[in-house]
């Protein structure tokens, strides 16, 4: 409660500035008419859907057949008027990628789904990212946003409140990249047509761009165009490659073509408002949606940065890099040392959101939506099903709002609870062994053991609520052949109320290739000194 309330106390300030700039603005005059692109029903002679025909309001059902169904390869128009006018607020909803009772296969996750924005007839469209990177949720996760541009309540209804002008036309579309039907979208777009624009006034621009991963002796760029505007928002997100915290980096910012930055930084969590690290947040300006764990390998990290009272304003061009230096285990570096600057090889997506007079320079092109999904990192993945089990019952249980499917395990009594996982190695290189398993208020405490050998401490799987957790166990170089993992029930948190025990997966994931290249552990037993970086 004390930390709700410091958090209240921080947020309100910024708030209440906002908004008595908008109730300021409120008591001037307005110009234009205010208008609606919306997925509400339109029934033609025939009964279905005709873009063309009046709203449908009657007591019959299909008057609330307000949604719409994007099969996989196809494109769907939200909106396409003429202008001059100014968008001034997009909502969006669509259900979830999990499988349920309107959709048995599930359906597209917002990753999948490319937003595109042109205005004027243009070839190129202005706006052109992800839609859920767009809404500050990245990885086809779903979490809530509440900041002034952006707002996600509750992971699931999708708003902005960008203000996006066009002078002739405007078509907003979602193309359906993915595998599986965006299922039930909806949509309201709210816009003022105007009589006339300013000459002056610029158009709101947004591209997203990728690099799996980045790349070695460059800044990841985020941004490089040509013109007079202002920059105003960044969404990050970053998919760890290695152990240890990644963000050291700072954002550097040319401004009008300077040889170099006057803008420079004092690191990544400082760029996104934070200190010490991220942890998740939302707030007006600054936030942190989506983070899972600290400092392991795969770890992922999303984060938003509004520059709205701060915006950074070019005459001729911009071009804004972020570094990609952190921490980094001893056997990633050169010389076998652990500190705090090392170029990292970590995945990197971001979008930029900005405003500009004409037309941008900047070159980049989102990727087709497979290319978007992160690569495996995974040598071996045994799922939870396949395990040997102890007495007691297992179940297979799709956790919806972590999006797997996990074996349940209820052991009879903890004296007898067990869980064994063969897996096969196939060459000899550096992996990680970790587990995908699930917490909860009725799980037990198990202890680990490879082939024998016992692995850390005792693994507590009691939280509050049902969470997801990676439990990394060993980095090493595996003997190729047959091993087995074993989890033993060791007891139970005071607070937990049995010994339940949730799978998905035993995993071994991938270290760097510099790893196996500088060999530091090459001769390591592990057996006789197990070691875990991080």
């Amino acid at each position: 409660m004390r930390k709700l309330i410091g958090t209240l106390l921080v947020l309100l300030p910024a708030l209440a500035c906002a908004q008595g700039a908008l109730l300021d603005d409120l008591a001037k005059p307005q110009d234009g008419q205010s208008r609606r692109a919306t997925s509400t029903f339109r029934m033609g002679k025939d009964g279905k859907y005709d873009p063309k025909a009046p709203f449908t309001g009657d007591l019959d059902e299909h008057s609330n057949r307000d949604n719409f169904r994007v099969p996989p390869g196809q494109t769907h128009v939200l909106m396409d008027e003429k202008g001059p006018g100014v968008i001034t607020h997009i909502w969006l909803t669509f259900l979830g990628p999990e499988p349920q009772d309107w959709a048995k296969q599930g359906s597209a996750d917002h990753q999948d789904m490319l937003l595109r924005i042109y205005y004027d007839g243009d070839d190129k469209p202005g706006v052109e990212a992800p839609v859920g990177d767009f809404f500050a949720n990245c990885f086809g996760m779903r979490s809530p946003v509440a900041s002034i541009p952006v707002e996600v309540e509750d992971g699931d209804s999708y708003n902005c409140f960008w203000h996006m002008p066009f002078r002739k036309s405007v078509r907003i579309e979602i193309v359906n990249q993915g595998d599986k039907a965006i299922n039930l979208l909806y949509y309201n777009i709210d816009w003022v047509k105007r009589d006339s624009l300013p000459k002056d006034m610029p158009y709101f621009y947004a591209q997203y761009r990728q690099e799996y991963p980045v790349k070695g002796g460059q800044d990841y760029v985020i941004l490089d165009t040509q013109g007079k505007g202002h920059y105003v928002g960044t969404v990050l997100a970053v998919r760890t490659r290695s152990p240890m915290w990644f963000g050291e980096g700072d954002e550097k910012v040319y401004i009008d073509n300077e040889n170099t930055p006057s803008i420079w930084g004092t690191g990544t969590e400082d760029y996104f408002l934070s200190a010490w690290g991220l942890q998740k947040s939302s707030t007006a300006y600054h936030g942190v949606p989506y983070f899972d764990q600290w400092g392991i390998v795969g770890g992922h990290t999303s984060a938003y940065r509004w520059h709205l009272n701060d915006p950074w304003v070019f005459q001729k061009g911009i071009k804004v890099t972020i570094e990609h230096f952190g921490w980094i285990s001893p056997d990633e570096n050169p010389l076998g040392k652990t500190n705090s600057w090392n170029e990292r090889e970590d995945d990197y997506s971001s979008v930029a959101f900005w405003y500009q007079t004409g037309k941008p320079t900047f070159t980049a092109r989102a990727p087709s939506g497979p290319e978007r999904k992160l690569p495996s990192l995974e040598r071996v993945k045994v799922p939870g099903k396949d395990a040997q089990f102890g007495a007691g019952e297992r179940q297979q249980q799709y956790i919806d709002s972590l999006l797997y499917e996990q074996t349940l395990y209820t052991p009879k009594e903890p004296s007898s609870a067990w869980v064994e996982v063969p897996f096969n190695v196939e060459r000899r290189e550096p992996l990680r062994l970790l587990l995908n398993m699930t917490t909860s208020w009725d799980f037990g405490t198990y202890q680990a053991s490879l082939d024998g050998i016992k692995l850390g401490g005792p693994i507590d799987l009691y939280s509050a609520k049902i969470e997801n957790r990676e439990v990394h166990l060993l980095d090493f170089y595996p003997e190729p052949g047959r091993h087995v993992l074993r989890l033993e029930c060791t007891g139970k948190n005071n607070l937990s109320s049995g010994y339940y025990l949730g799978l998905e997966s035993l995993q071994l994931r991938e270290r760097r290739p510099r790893v196996e290249k500088y060999g530091y552990d090459k001769d390591n037993d592990w057996r006789k000194n197990p070691k875990l970086y991080g």
